[in-house]
């Protein structure tokens, strides 16, 4: 499979589409019914450290939405809730030292949690797919950092299902109000790969999907969210890590004393749907870079579009 990948990524290596900002996108399908999308810089130094950032893509978004682009009259709102694209290009000015590259991965359904269902064997395809898509980038260091949005999440624990131990190539975790499928399972995965890793980071991002409502109705079961799947997770955390705990006026935060764990809750006193502002409100960029020393620099969490003059 990996030279499958190596043949079609020559081709569209060579005749990818060029970005307004020296970027390069290129894109191919694999099994079918996967679409992989790569954001790369136009000059890749390949002594450089790499981030190569997996994005698995929310429930019902295509992967040009979810890049995200200017507004026009008649454009579908989709395309103006994420902008991945334009934090890439935010990130990328922070991080001069380091190429960073992000992988969108779509599939046909829209959706990674039906993927799955559709492919029993999903342990063994998303470990392999990781690996092969890894593989394709020439760079002498390389870090794994894994993200997604909504159901992308599913797509994160798919790959937590199917290897023995997080390898010490991932450096960090994020799930974008995603870790819907989190139970106790995963959590001693988790422990040894933060105890052990050099490096290694998780953040999480959620707010209180218990309260709200949809059309009067709740959107999730008490249980169900990320709210309530976020804080169980903390809960596991703070048996081996010692947390302190902030607040904003509309954020609570529970960061670990080695800074190796983020938790970031907002609170939800009208029952609103937050779902997509946890992104949108700079959420990617700081899932990349909160607890580095780029934390905060020329933006802040959950507060105006630091990206807007990057849209394109």
């Amino acid at each position: 499979m990996q030279r499958y990948f190596a043949i079609f990524y020559f081709l569209i290596f060579s005749f990818g589409l060029s970005g307004q900002t020296g970027s390069f996108i290129d894109s191919f399908r694999v099994w079918d019914d996967v679409k992989v999308t790569i954001d790369r810089q136009q000059n890749i130094y390949i002594g450089k450290e790499t981030i190569i950032t997996f994005f698995a893509l929310p429930n019902g978004n295509t992967t040009a939405q979810t890049m995200g682009k200017k507004m026009q009259p008649g454009d579908d709102w989709h395309f103006d809730i994420q902008h991945i694209r334009a934090q890439t290009e935010f990130i990328r000015q922070q991080l001069k030292r380091e190429n960073f590259i992000v992988i969108y991965l779509e599939n046909d359904y829209k959706s990674w949690p039906s993927w799955k269902q559709k492919h029993p064997d999903f342990r063994k395809l998303i470990p392999h797919l990781v690996d092969s898509l890894t593989e394709l980038i020439k760079a002498k260091r390389k870090s794994i950092y894994l993200n997604g949005h909504s159901g992308g999440g599913s797509f994160i624990f798919g790959y937590l299902a199917g290897v023995e131990q997080i390898p010490a190539v991932i450096k960090r975790i994020s799930f974008l109000d995603s870790d819907y499928g989190y139970d106790s399972s995963y959590y001693p995965k988790f422990r040894q790969w933060l105890k052990e890793v050099k490096g290694s980071s998780l953040n999480v991002f959620a707010y209180n999907d218990s309260l709200a409502l949809y059309n009067g109705k709740p959107l999730v079961s008490a249980t169900g969210g990320t709210w309530y799947r976020s804080f169980l997770l903390l809960k596991h955390l703070q048996s081996d890590f010692t947390f302190l705990q902030s607040k904003t006026d509309s954020l609570i935060i529970y960061k670990s004393r080695n800074s190796k764990v983020h938790f970031y809750f907002k609170s939800n006193l009208n029952r609103g749907i937050y779902h997509t502002q946890q992104v949108e409100l700079n959420g990617f960029i700081h899932s990349v870079l909160c607890g580095t020393k780029y934390d905060s620099r020329g933006y802040h969490y959950y507060e105006a579009r630091a990206y807007q003059e990057l849209i394109q």
